[in-house]
């Protein structure tokens, strides 16, 4: 008799292919309409498209109230406050730089896992977490070649800017999984949870973005090119890759399934070789193996 398919690694792997493509997607217009604007038209237009669908498929019945307070928090931490300070450091560091800083969210989550859960954090788990961060801060020192003078590639403003709002965007992220956990192991429907959470994430956007704070307002007018291009990103980013990851979590190893989702890293470099047509520098795929090795030892060593 064949092997089973092996479908919720596989999903996992696609949700970090959506995540690679997303980044170089993004860049254009995040930079164009802020972190703010951006995550608010495309959690808003995901939100809406998943609520569509929750509501015909009937999904949202097997739903309690505790666990909808826990999903909503979870979008609070993990998205509003998670995909937001990703983007501001996307714009001040280009795609792979947070794409790199970003995947810290697993090893992040691991810690905190030890930390506050009482879990385990074997010595192979906690040379992983040293791995990881090794790899961090070799692609963000090293990931550059002379010579490069593409936009992905440029760096806006302080350096360590950018790296803490990446560092807290992984933070976020991890804080928000290890709060939605438990529940999609007992196999909340994966569409209704991403719906809430990201529902979530754009109610807070819009409180905030209602408030007279010119920091949160558009950089830019919305045009059609870059509102289409923002609810693109949301659709394949949250729509199809954090649904992908919500059931791959649902039937997989959570370290497999967490190690494979955080491949963006190593994926997101030859498309941005095709992208801006200059080879990353060694120390970009060197950091960039480093992380996912470091986050494999995490979570085999769990």
């Amino acid at each position: 008799m064949p092997a089973a398919l092996p479908i919720h690694e596989l999903a996992a792997l696609v949700t970090a292919l959506c995540w690679a493509i997303t980044s170089l997607v993004s860049a254009g217009p995040a930079g164009h309409l802020g972190a703010f604007a951006f995550n608010r038209l495309r959690q808003t237009s995901v939100a809406l498209l998943l609520a569509a669908y929750v509501a015909l498929s009937g999904r949202w019945h097997a739903l309690s109230i505790h666990d909808v307070g826990l999903l909503l928090l979870s979008g609070a931490v993990g998205i509003f406050v998670g995909d937001t300070l990703l983007f501001t450091a996307m714009n001040r560091l280009g795609p792979r730089r947070t794409g790199v800083l970003f995947a810290l969210n697993a090893p992040m989550a691991a810690i905190l896992g030890w930390a506050l859960l009482g879990e385990s954090l074997p010595l192979a788990a906690a040379l992983g977490v040293v791995l990881s961060a090794c790899g961090v801060m070799l692609a963000i020192l090293f990931g550059g070649r002379p010579g490069q003078s593409h936009h992905l590639e440029s760096i806006k403003g302080p350096l360590w800017a950018g790296v803490t709002f990446g560092l807290c965007a992984a933070l976020g992220q991890a804080c928000g999984s290890i709060i939605a956990r438990p529940l999609m192991q007992a196999g909340i429907d994966p569409f209704a949870a991403s719906m809430l959470r990201v529902g979530m994430a754009a109610a807070c956007l819009t409180t905030l973005m209602a408030l007279p704070l010119p920091a949160v307002q558009p950089r830019g007018p919305l045009t059609w090119p870059v509102a289409l291009l923002t609810i693109f990103t949301g659709v394949l980013a949250m729509g199809v890759g954090m649904t992908l990851l919500l059931f791959a979590l649902s039937g997989g190893k959570t370290g497999i399934i967490s190690t494979l989702s955080a491949t963006s890293p190593v994926l997101i470099l030859p498309m941005l070789w095709l992208r801006t047509g200059q080879r990353p520098a060694a120390g970009a795929w060197a950091g960039a193996l480093c992380v996912v090795a470091g986050m494999g030892l995490i979570f085999l060593g769990r």
